[in-house]
């Protein structure tokens, strides 16, 4: 039995090195996806933003393809989300290999990049917590990550949202939102981030838009979170803040209110920051829009949405010029929801164009939307 095998080993390693052979002759090549040479934005507003979802966008040529889109619907901003959770997987061991890649072809396309930093890894913090929970007692870790961020991309990305929503319980570790604990939170992320590049420019907030009651364990009101975040001695640790600005049924004139929720409410966020002597500081548009999903109860039609959307745009630059960017939820998804989430989208999944994204190309170049 032995001599047999040792004769037949030979026909083995053949019979396996031709298996490979054919498994690799049988597999497309993958697509070489170059950078390019640099590119430029062609629009006459240049406050026009989108919110990218290449988080979880692995093909390179569909990253490309995406910021390409970006750049042809005239937008210069995008926001993009870079967790912590993914790029430090073990206490200072960072791999930045996929937000190069977004990074390198957003601004290929002459794209300004704002990283919103956030989504705490399982060593930062307690066994069976989510992953927007962590303790006072974690957040040097995550100004530690907030540090090498800065570092890396230092001349690359030059502004970054701390954390999101803290407002809400769900993106507080579904704890009670606290602004005095959100407030240290950003004193340390601020800190980092400030002594690695000055230069570096730290958005605050990023809060969700709510009607929450005093005393609410799920949320808190927004205008209510930021007053109490300058109590706390916010002022110090921000250069601009983040807001989020959803229309739901109101068009963009719709005036604000403190018991509405609707794209203006944006200008009561900054009659607080001025009452608190912040008039100087600008706001940064980092998430909403409308959603013309046929049954959702706070979608609009699909005419509204695009007319909305472009108006927006225009408010922006015509009436608001403390807003430096109007960045609109969300460009495209990697891949269906099958929710009402999918009607948010500029693209569809396989890069079809929604009218809402013609549209905004058009105005962008100048023409009738």
């Amino acid at each position: 039995m032995i001599h047999r095998f040792r004769v037949a080993w030979p026909w083995v390693w053949r019979g396996m090195w031709l298996a490979v052979i054919l498994a690799f002759l049988g597999t497309p090549p993958r697509p070489l996806v170059t950078i390019g040479p640099p590119q430029e934005v062609h629009t006459i507003n240049p406050k026009i933003g989108v919110h990218t979802r290449l988080t979880d966008e692995v093909e390179p040529w569909k990253i490309k393809r995406t910021l390409q889109m970006v750049r042809e619907m005239g937008a210069p901003w995008i926001v993009e989300y870079f967790p912590w959770a993914y790029y430090e997987p073990s206490p200072g061991r960072f791999d930045w290999s996929h937000p190069d890649l977004v990074v390198d072809h957003a601004r290929a396309q002459g794209l300004t990049v704002i990283a919103r930093l956030g989504y705490v890894p399982e060593w930062a913090r307690p066994r069976d917590t989510v992953s927007s929970y962590l303790d006072p007692e974690g957040y040097d870790a995550f100004g530690d990550f907030v540090a090498a961020f800065v570092a890396h991309f230092k001349g690359r990305v030059r502004h970054i949202i701390i954390w999101n929503e803290p407002n809400l319980s769900l993106e507080w570790g579904k704890r009670p939102p606290d602004p005095a604990g959100y407030t240290e939170l950003l004193r340390v992320a601020y800190t980092r981030a400030k002594a690695v590049d000055p230069e570096v420019q730290v958005l605050a907030g990023a809060l969700a838009p709510t009607l929450a009651p005093p005393g609410h364990p799920e949320a808190m009101d927004d205008l209510e979170y930021l007053q109490r975040m300058y109590d706390a001695g916010a002022a110090a640790y921000f250069d601009a803040l983040a807001a989020h600005s959803y229309g739901w049924h109101f068009p963009p004139d719709e005036p604000a209110a403190p018991d509405v929720i609707n794209f203006a409410r944006v200008e009561l966020l900054r009659e607080i920051m001025v009452r608190n002597g912040d008039a100087e500081k600008p706001i940064y548009i980092t998430e909403g829009g409308w959603n013309d999903h046929p049954r959702w109860s706070k979608a609009v039609r699909p005419a509204q949405r695009v007319a909305y959307t472009v108006r927006a745009y225009q408010k922006a630059a015509e009436e608001w010029p403390w807003v430096e960017a109007v960045c609109l939820w969300a460009f495209r998804f990697p891949w269906p929801t099958h929710t009402y989430l999918d009607y948010f989208a500029f693209v569809s999944t396989d890069f079809t164009p929604r009218p809402v994204y013609l549209a905004v190309q058009r105005y962008a170049q100048g023409e009738a939307p």
